[in-house]
């Protein structure tokens, strides 16, 4: 599984701050704002909750399972992978990897997330409407935080046939954030031939050279807005 940046981990913190920030400007504002209105013939209809719900689209062109063995388990491992982020010209936000190790009645759902998220009482998944199951922090790094759970049989089909993963986390503040997956192409994946690892190496080469190109653009749009006087587009030349 690819190893989110720091600078999508820090994205992905925003995030989770500007949401906190929507609730926090609902419960905390001046005592004289929050006063109900006088009575009116029928009651008023509640203020919309603030959404908690983040949105995301894959940004790998689909899910990628590798194999390889575990010569210290003695046993083969196969895991299918895929990134997710707000927008597909952007880093990730958010990886997903479910292991499936030969032998084992169990699989292992892996996420990465960003920091800056609770790490007690862990985490909470659910495919669709489905019941939620529960997971667990195991490590942190700058970039990000590792979380896993096992799953039997019947967790992996219905994830196989599901629309979207909603992975509920807490924010700093303990408001919770729900970021939903797309699961489109899961099952094909999963249940498919595992990639070549020299083309896997491509794909990985290609990826890198991509997300430099798009920091060299950005790079050099922010360099010709200030070099413009009150940031304005430079004009075009005729």
């Amino acid at each position: 599984m690819s190893i989110i940046s720091r600078g999508a981990a820090a994205a992905a913190l925003a995030i989770c701050v500007a949401l906190y920030g929507q609730a926090h400007a609902q419960t905390s504002a001046p005592a004289q704002q929050r006063k109900p209105a006088a009575a009116q013939p029928a009651a008023p209809a509640a203020p919309a909750a603030p959404s908690n719900r983040v949105e995301l689209i894959a940004t790998q062109p689909e899910w990628t399972k590798v194999c390889g063995k575990d010569e210290a388990a003695n046993k083969e491992i196969c895991y299918t992978t895929r990134d997710f982020g707000q927008a597909a010209d952007q880093a990730p936000v958010l990886a997903v990897a479910i292991y499936d190790v030969k032998g084992d009645e169990q699989r292992i759902v892996r996420l990465l997330l960003p920091v800056g998220l609770m790490l007690r009482p862990g985490f909470r998944f659910s495919v669709d409407k489905g019941a939620a199951i529960e997971g667990n922090y195991e490590i942190c790094f700058p970039n990000g935080c590792f979380a896993e759970a096992r799953v039997k049989g019947a967790t992996l089909d219905s994830m196989k046939k599901g629309s979207l993963l909603n992975v509920n986390v807490k924010n700093q503040v303990n408001n919770e954030v729900i970021f939903v997956v797309p699961l489109a192409g899961f099952g094909k994946a999963f249940d498919g031939a595992a990639i070549d690892p020299k083309v896997l190496e491509e794909q990985q080469k290609q990826l890198q050279a991509d997300l430099q190109k798009r920091a060299e653009e950005e790079r050099k749009r922010l360099e010709g807005e200030i070099a413009v006087p009150g940031g304005a587009p430079a004009a075009a030349p005729r």
